[in-house]
């Protein structure tokens, strides 16, 4: 029964570990800038912390029992509502330090990344060492209570790896979109305190026993009735440095199968939430198989498991081919489950064979898998993504599983048969996958592109004409469409006297283009240096307007650069990126966002966002989020396309005639306006007629519910599962 209770203990430890790292993410980038060191940072402070934890507690614990005869069990009930009580500090920290780094300069600077790579650490590091610590005190505390179970860290992974599957599907599927981010770290919270208290009974059931510790190495294998491994023990020098690699290269390929995979799953929350899931599950499942044969009484040997994981780790980059064109999502997740099972059965057998059930050893060497783990995200983001991209970056990742192959080369378990199949595969793949492999960063086939890379986005440009195309990180942004330019030409004529504008995403910087030919000061922000690089290839005259004297083109977050500049503005344009539902896209949408837009705006200034269209649930969210901020809010259907464009401000709006709009523009911007445009609407005239006859009541584009609404606590329009799936059932009702 005891074991039972200690595997739910580590079932629901996992789960609200994984709830705590998907909502921290999330509110990481709210802070401090959907960028990808941002997502390297938070994973690798994650990983840091277990590390620090794993490999100190089990001498803590030591100490512990000689001065107190206590059972360490009170120390892990003390760990637990350490994690509870982050679930509150952490975002309260967030705040605090994003103040802090207001004055740091842009979001590609070092002085950026340093100061929010601390403040992040100094968020989560306490949390994160408590999650780490657990291991070895559960196991210090099965051996001080004489609790008989072999390969204990193994059983505890085990349990571990299970909840945190189970969290990395249920936070985004049910968590979040049924009580928002604040809610789902109470949730876990409370777990997390249930936890500590069932641990404080556990301390008075099962109080220390001295003999335990000195005879349970010796004695277990003979009371639990499981035979010795067969294979040849892993010597340290090996051991380890397989344990560091294995934890390196895995989760620096999660951060590079992100962004290879975004094209294919999309830039929605469930795309990573699935390939979270399936990494995670994947990893169960070869953890389970590794119990099963350790009760079976033999194992899989290393050097096998090692030349199955040099194959293997290739798998994702051959079978993503962008010229693939069949059941793209299941080939992507179900690529990665191969390698993910076999670390999932390598790694405990790995530290049970080096620790032999020693809780300081077994803290050591997990420690040593999570500092590659801590290295592996900082790699992928800041060297291998910006330098290499992902296809060849995920071919140096595999690279070492092929040396390590070189070293078990000669051991007897691998056999001859093996070698053969191990080295022709691995050849065969490392080959295809650096010469002849084609990936989404390489353009559209047969078409002439411009790549440019960062260490926020990969850039294609490509097309010719009015077919111009930009991509970021595989999924089209823009084209050249006329209401790009209505997103400065409306709001600018509608104002009359406006001397100042700021443009929030820059895309093709079609928006930033027009806004310059009413000869006013523009401020663009864009995510990504290499999507501003870009303007040239669309516009001949992008050279010019780049260092013209009224132009500036900012590298940052746009909330953190509106949060941060002491500017106000006449009008400010936002154009999120499509979809609707894209992760992170509410965050331009949100009553919060909106707050700070009225904090920027001058006197009668104007906010125009344009929303693609898609989701009529969403579209009335979107227009409640500003219907409740600002005291006016007018609404126009998009000339072309889907969509709505919308003006907003505190102070009332005067629409004019498509006569007196026309007269307001310069004849610069009157040009501008309809040079893309055809028939009738190269008229500048007949073209403005049509597009303010289609003004609707704005209050049409809401509906009762005032909770269909976004916020930045409750993201509608990007969590959305639940909400789809009462409506398909109330329908099939019907």
């Amino acid at each position: 029964m005891l074991t039972q209770v200690l595997f739910l203990l580590f079932v629901l430890s996992g789960f609200c570990s994984l709830v705590y790292q998907i909502v921290w993410l999330r509110l990481a980038f709210r802070t401090f800038g959907i960028i990808t060191p941002v997502l390297s940072v938070v994973v690798s402070v994650f990983m840091l912390g277990l590390a620090l934890g794993s490999w100190g507690a089990g001498a803590v614990a030591a100490r512990w029992v000689r001065r107190t005869r206590l059972s360490p069990i009170y120390l892990y009930a003390a760990a637990e509502a350490l994690i509870g009580m982050s679930a509150l500090v952490v975002p309260l920290v967030f705040d605090v330090g994003a103040s802090s780094l207001l004055q740091t300069g842009e979001i590609d600077s070092l002085s950026y990344l340093t100061y929010s790579g601390a403040v992040l650490a100094a968020a989560l590091l306490p949390a994160c060492i408590a999650m780490g610590a657990t291991f070895p005190l559960m196991l210090a505390f099965t051996r001080t209570a004489a609790i008989v179970q072999s390969h204990r860290f193994s059983f505890l992974y085990l349990g571990n790896v299970l909840g945190a599957s189970i969290g990395a599907a249920a936070a985004p599927l049910i968590l979040i979109e049924a009580f928002g981010f604040r809610g789902a770290l109470w949730c876990a919270a409370a777990v997390n305190f249930a936890i500590a208290a069932v641990s404080v009974w556990l301390g008075t059931r099962y109080p220390y026993q001295a003999h335990a510790v000195a005879g349970d190495v010796a004695g277990h294998e003979s009371r639990a009735g499981v035979s010795v491994p067969h294979s040849p023990p892993v010597s340290a020098s090996l051991a380890l440095p397989i344990l560091f690699m294995t934890g390196f290269s895995s989760m620096a390929m999660e951060v590079i199968w992100t962004r290879t995979f975004t094209p294919v799953l999309g830039t929605y929350v469930y795309s990573f939430a699935g390939l979270l899931f399936v990494y995670l599950w994947a990893t169960w499942v070869g953890s389970w198989l590794y119990r099963r044969h350790v009760a079976a009484g033999g194992v899989a040997s290393t050097a096998r498991l090692i030349a199955l994981l040099a194959v293997t780790s290739l798998l994702p980059i051959v079978l993503n081919d962008a010229r693939i064109g069949w059941h793209r999502v299941a080939v992507a997740l179900t690529s990665i489950f191969p390698f993910c099972a076999l670390l999932g059965y390598l790694t405990p057998r790995l530290i049970d064979e080096y620790s032999q059930d020693d809780p300081t050893r077994a803290g050591r060497a997990y420690a040593i898998n999570v500092i590659g783990c801590v290295l592996g995200p900082l790699a992928a983001g800041y060297v291998l993504l910006p330098w290499l991209g992902a296809r060849l970056g995920l071919v140096v990742l595999a690279l070492p599983f092929v040396g390590f192959l070189s070293l078990v080369w000669r051991w007897p378990s691998l056999g001859g048969s093996w070698r053969v199949v191990a080295a022709t595969a691995t050849a065969i793949l490392v080959a295809l996958s650096t010469f002849v492999n084609v990936s989404y960063e390489d353009g559209p086939q047969g078409v002439r592109a411009e790549i440019r890379r960062d260490h926020t986005a990969t850039v294609v440009s490509y097309g010719e004409g009015m077919s111009k195309r930009l991509l970021v990180n595989g999924i089209g942004i823009t084209s050249q469409t006329p209401i790009t330019k209505l997103m400065a030409h409306m709001p600018l004529a509608f104002h009359r006297h406006a001397s100042s504008v700021a443009v929030i995403c820059f895309g093709m910087g079609t928006t930033y283009r027009s806004a310059l030919t009413w000869d006013v000061q523009t401020t663009a922000v864009d995510l990504a240096r290499s999507v501003p690089a870009a303007f040239p290839y669309y516009f001949e005259d992008a050279p010019a307007l780049m260092s013209h004297p009224k132009g500036r083109i900012v590298v940052d977050d746009g909330r953190r650069f509106l949060h941060r500049t002491s500017e106000r503005f006449d009008i400010i344009t936002i154009d999120p990126p499509p979809p609707l539902e894209a992760a992170g896209s509410s965050l331009l949408y949100s009553t919060d966002f909106y707050e700070l837009l009225k904090a920027r705006l001058k006197p009668g200034g104007l906010v125009q966002q344009w929303s693609p269209g898609g989701d009529a649930l969403i579209d009335n969210a979107i227009a409640r989020a500003m219907v409740e901020s600002f005291d006016y809010v007018v609404a126009f259907r998009s000339i072309e396309l889907a969509g709505t464009h919308y003006t907003a401000s505190m102070s009332p709006i005067h629409i004019p005639g498509a006569d007196e709009f026309v007269s307001r523009m310069p004849a610069a911007a009157r040009l501008d306006l309809v040079e893309w445009n055809s028939g009738d609407h190269r008229d500048v005239r007949t073209f403005m007629k049509d597009v303010l006859e289609r003004r609707v009541d704005v209050e049409t584009l809401l509906v009762e519910d005032p909770k269909v609404v976004i916020t930045d606590d409750r993201p509608f329009n990007e969590y959305y599962l639940m909400r789809q799936a009462r409506a398909r059932a109330a329908r099939a009702l019907d």
